[in-house]
């Protein structure tokens, strides 16, 4: 069965889904948020809703890699932390996605991402300023840790765009490079695996989609492997400050599309 002829999709829009792909290993093993992009490409080329449900394997697919690539790295009180507040956010997302249109969800996910992108500048600029301790010890940090682990649920349900929330989070917490791609990574894996039955209860998720991600599947290992090769070159700094960059250029592509 040809998966092109299957969902009408032309040659270059395989392709444009291909390198979306591509994208999706790159920003699991280097810059966490980038995939917003792909999210972006998928939902283009592909009706919007349904874009959902096929991104959602591929995604899961470069948890994997990256849980392999980082599986030392990952802080598990920080992921202990953030489940119950996501749980409640990946059901809110569901009830959601039963009667909102696809212009809202986008809306609503871009406008959360560029706050956060903003709030997360000001604190951690804040925080150089006052010497804070680490967010994550504090009282403050736990509210913090809820708040953005039910946007992230949220977000992720609905549009699989809950990545550049969690960034934030992790940035804001003050992660290093290792530790916040392998804590993102073990959370991503968790939370994509879990959100499989209720994409499958919506419809997101059957027998053509699956045909087609298995297609692209095969794109997302080439980017894995360049992103493994080149978190090693990009310092702290430049790191922040693209994870940062690829969650605005998301945010801006969701309000925009």
């Amino acid at each position: 069965m040809n998966t092109m002829t299957l969902w009408h999709i032309s040659g270059w829009g395989f392709a444009a889904l291909a390198a979306a792909a591509l994208v999706v290993g790159f920003s699991k093993t280097a810059v966490s948020g980038a995939n917003t992009v792909s999210l972006a490409v998928f939902a283009a080329v592909l009706p919007a809703r349904a874009s959902t449900g096929i991104l959602l394997p591929i995604l899961i697919l470069g948890d994997v890699l990256a849980v392999r690539a980082y599986r030392r790295h990952a802080h598990w009180p920080t992921l202990w932390r953030l489940f119950p507040a996501v749980a409640l956010g990946v059901v809110g997302g569901t009830l959601f996605l039963f009667w909102a249109d696809d212009g809202l969800v986008r809306i609503s996910i871009g406008a959360i991402l560029l706050v956060m992108a903003g709030v997360t500048v000001w604190r951690r600029r804040r925080a150089e300023a006052a010497d804070e301790p680490d967010a994550v010890a504090t009282r403050a940090g736990r509210v913090k840790a809820r708040s953005y682990g039910v946007l992230g649920g949220f977000t992720t349900m609905v549009a699989n765009a809950g990545g550049p929330v969690m960034s934030m989070y992790l940035l804001s917490a003050g992660f290093r490079k290792l530790g916040f791609l392998g804590t993102s990574a073990f959370f991503f894996l968790i939370v994509n695996v879990s959100k499989v039955p209720f994409s499958v209860g919506l419809g997101l998720i059957d027998g053509r989609s699956l045909l087609l991600d298995a297609a692209l599947a095969v794109f997302v290992v080439p980017g894995a492997l360049i992103g493994t090769w080149a978190v090693g070159r990009i310092d702290q700094r430049l790191f922040e400050r693209l994870v940062i960059a690829a969650t605005v250029v998301g945010a801006v592509e969701l309000l925009l599309s």
